[in-house]
């Protein structure tokens, strides 16, 4: 295409300019799958067997969106890769970015956590 337009006499002018856009934004709900009291207040507890790019995205806009809510994982398999032919698994992604995790079951911290509140 550019040897066409120089051919012709007219001056290249390639990715000069930038067109800004928005993508309309829509509010949208979360809701997590357990509920458990702690001291000072309750954490959620989301179960994950496939942890998609999707939920992946929702969780980053919840924790950037609410810094003050605990949200914990529980992978059925925290070695899982993000997608085929990943370096990444579950385990990695959430050390990355800070959000707290398990493996298969729920540790025994997180009940005794929960049950201090119960009594």
């Amino acid at each position: 295409m550019s040897k066409q337009i120089t051919e012709a006499g007219i001056k290249l002018l390639y990715e000069t300019d930038r067109v800004h856009y928005v993508i309309p934004s829509r509010e949208t709900k979360y809701t997590p799958d357990f509920k458990l009291p702690k001291p000072g207040g309750f954490f959620y507890v989301e179960t994950k067997g496939l942890w998609t790019v999707q939920d992946r995205a929702k969780h980053m806009l919840v924790k950037r969106q609410h810094p003050g809510i605990d949200i914990r994982f529980i992978f059925s398999n925290q070695n899982a890769k993000l997608y085929k032919g990943s370096p990444t698994t579950y385990g990695m992604y959430c050390d990355k970015h800070g959000f707290v995790y398990a493996n298969k079951v729920m540790p025994q911290e997180w009940l005794k956590e929960a049950q201090c509140q119960n009594e």
